[in-house]
């Protein structure tokens, strides 16, 4: 999308979450169609992160125009940190004034992982556009495919609601103060026995030979076991910084391996690893590692950090 796209000015209103409750496809269709051509119609851009099946739909509801900018969610969102580097990318191209997004992180095929940090994700956003910003986002949830447990955390997580006829702030929403609760909660260990090896003192070479073979041994096939070492590889980057005792543990769950590192360095900003880096060089490396890894899980305790990286294959 060119930064040369026509806006609305002001907009106002600040950062407006909302938790879309839809019933049926028709129903999603419709409302969502309406969004957007709301947004079109004040000269707002508008980014689309739904599946491509979604968005086939809405495009036939809808005149071409060079201001929506369509993304499938499930290549992208595979690992839900990278939609906040999605919507972050995005509101940045786009400068001043009022912009809309619709963004769907959760359908009924996400496994238990992932579906907690796209849960986490949905929080997190709170944090991540606090503030002033004209940025109207809707996520839609589908009532029907998505268990009930979804749906109350849905209404937890978005200050504001639509469902049926009704929109307008949840009276369920937690606030922003519970986004980093999830941040100190530990991971249930392996259920098979790792291999575990302490890496401080190795030269970035020298972890990357040793994260590259125990990927292998774990069963990741060789195309992609570069790219999980080099994910290990930038998280030690991050999470080395304090110094101290630093393992790797590498093991192969279900369809993916999982290489996970442990150092005593205190990782205290929640959003840290999902939003681009610009000047931030200590978070560079789990920027990177978000980015080439299906799935993060980041887990902070004023003992340490946990990161576990897992890739299929």
């Amino acid at each position: 999308m060119s930064s040369t796209t026509p806006r609305a000015s002001g907009g106002g209103g600040g950062f407006r979450h909302e938790a879309f409750l839809y019933e049926s496809r028709e129903e999603f269709l419709a409302r969502t169609a309406a969004f957007i051509r709301e947004g079109l119609s004040a000269g707002e851009p508008v980014l689309v992160a739904v599946d491509a099946e979604k968005s086939a739909g809405l495009r036939e509801r809808l005149p071409e125009s060079s201001h929506v900018r369509w993304v499938d969610v499930r290549r992208i969102g595979r690992n839900p940190a990278r939609i906040t580097s999605l919507w972050q990318e995005f509101v940045a191209r786009a400068g001043d004034g009022a912009l809309r997004g619709v963004g769907e992180p959760i359908w009924p095929l996400r496994g238990p992982q992932e579906l907690a940090e796209s849960q986490r994700h949905e929080e997190l956003l709170n944090l991540a556009f606090a503030g002033d910003l004209a940025f109207h986002l809707m996520c839609p949830y589908d009532v029907h495919a998505l268990d009930p447990a979804v749906i109350s955390e849905a209404r937890r997580s978005h200050p504001a609601l639509v469902e049926g006829a009704t929109a307008g702030p949840s009276t369920d929403y937690r606030g922003t103060e519970a986004a980093s609760a999830p941040f100190d909660e530990p991971l249930p260990e392996p259920s098979v026995t790792p291999s575990e090896d302490v890496v401080d003192g190795l030269s970035e070479l020298a972890l990357f030979d040793l994260a590259r073979a125990r990927i292998v041994d774990a069963g990741l096939d060789g195309a992609r076991s570069p790219d999980l070492a080099l994910a290990v590889l930038g998280a030690d980057e991050s999470l080395r910084r304090g110094g101290g005792l630093r393992r790797l543990r590498v093991w192969r769950e279900d369809d993916a391996v999982v290489c996970e590192l442990r150092a005593r360095h205190a990782v205290h900003d929640p959003l840290a690893g999902r939003h681009p880096p610009g000047a931030r060089p200590e978070i560079r490396g789990l920027w990177l590692a978000n980015q080439l890894c299906d799935l993060v899980e980041l887990r902070s305790f004023p003992t340490g950090t946990v990161a576990r990286l897992h890739m299929a294959g």
